[in-house]
């Protein structure tokens, strides 16, 4: 298992910030972007040495163990405790987003899949709020959640969207089981996992249907004067954000369009869109609650054993086909949807 250090927001976007000749949109992404390279070489150098601390002990059975940190601005982690499990709400609204944001993605996970905390054993959650100045990300470094409150300008409190919650938290999930290289089309793969299961976690807390749920993910976390709905689009990969600060979103939706670039760990922020894309397709195909049957052939393929760390998007798409068909059987609803979405995105599935 190799921890590795996942951002909500891609590192072009806050290249293309760090440009604007406004310091007020500059500024705060180059503070971000020099926050990051530290985070992760922090996180390989963990990786390599060991962590110090030793592990809390894993929570009873079923149920969530979450601690809430504040790190007041700092960076230093995890911070001040301000919440613990069981403790009422406070007065600050990010903390308690976080609190149950966390709380939403456990639900999940057990609920619907069986799967007790992150780990599958327990796992004690925590999230560190309020982290750094202007912070305009979130991540999950491998051991916990990190949340900044973005710059106003361009970014909101990354606490908003619950999905930016589950995606990060749900990185934690494919470090624990398939443990997808975070680089190229695995890594897609890897964003792509958390992108569908953020998406889930939101629609299973809202109770949606495939057909009423937005698909987007981040929404509500771009700051009014930005033109644009989110950070990333399932339902149209391409369309989330189209800004003359930000520029236009550049996932593509089928392998058509497949960008290939040495950045971003070679674009695994961009072309998940297409994996994104082909989820999307088959669970509003099978229509209903899209956890109980697109998200299940997904967490089984994701915790099967069967997937390799440098698995590409054909290994990935015929793993689901076997999956849809193992579970629903052959000539099923469910396998003919997982096919032909995978068809239409351009992925052949071997």
């Amino acid at each position: 298992m190799t921890p590795v250090f996942c951002t909500i927001v891609p590192p072009h976007v806050l290249d293309k910030l760090a440009q604007s000749e406004d310091p007020a949109l500059s500024r705060p992404a180059r503070q971000t972007l020099q926050r990051d390279a530290y985070e992760r070489t922090h996180r390989r150098l963990t990786t390599v040495l060991g962590a110090p601390a030793t592990p809390p002990p894993p929570a009873a059975a079923g149920t969530p163990h979450r601690t809430i940190y504040d790190a007041q601005h700092k960076t230093t982690l995890p911070g001040k405790k301000v919440r613990g499990e069981g403790d009422e709400p406070g007065k600050d609204a990010t903390v308690n987003r976080a609190y149950a944001g966390l709380g939403a993605t456990f639900d999940l996970f057990l609920k619907a899949y069986g799967r007790d905390s992150i780990d599958g054993s327990g796992l004690p959650l925590d999230a560190t709020v309020h982290y750094d100045e202007q912070y305009n990300n979130a991540f999950w470094n491998g051991e916990q959640m990190v949340f900044g409150d973005g710059d106003g300008e361009i970014f909101l409190d990354f606490t908003i969207p619950i999905d930016v919650i589950g995606h990060e938290l749900a990185h934690g999930v494919t470090q624990y089981t398939a443990n997808l290289t975070y680089f190229g089309q695995p890594g897609a793969l890897n964003e792509h996992v958390s992108d569908v299961f953020g998406s889930l976690i939101k629609q299973y807390t809202l109770g949606q249907t495939a057909a009423e749920a937005d698909w987007l993910i981040g929404a509500g976390l771009l700051a009014p004067r930005v033109s644009g709905v989110a950070l990333r689009s399932m339902k149209a990969p391409g369309t989330a954000y189209d800004d003359d600060v930000l520029g236009k979103d550049p996932q593509p939706a089928t392998m058509e369009d497949y960008v290939r670039t040495g950045r971003d760990n070679g674009g695994v922020h961009i072309n998940s869109g297409i994996p994104n894309h082909a989820f999307h397709l088959a669970a509003t195909a099978l229509g209903g609650h899209a956890w109980e049957r697109a998200g299940q052939i997904w967490y089984d393929v994701l915790t099967g054993g069967e997937l390799k760390e440098d698995a590409m998007f054909a290994e990935f798409a015929a793993l689901t086909v076997s999956a849809a068909k193992a579970r629903f059987g052959d000539g099923s609803d469910e396998l003919r949807a997982v096919a032909k979405a995978w068809e239409q995105v351009g992925v052949r599935t071997l």
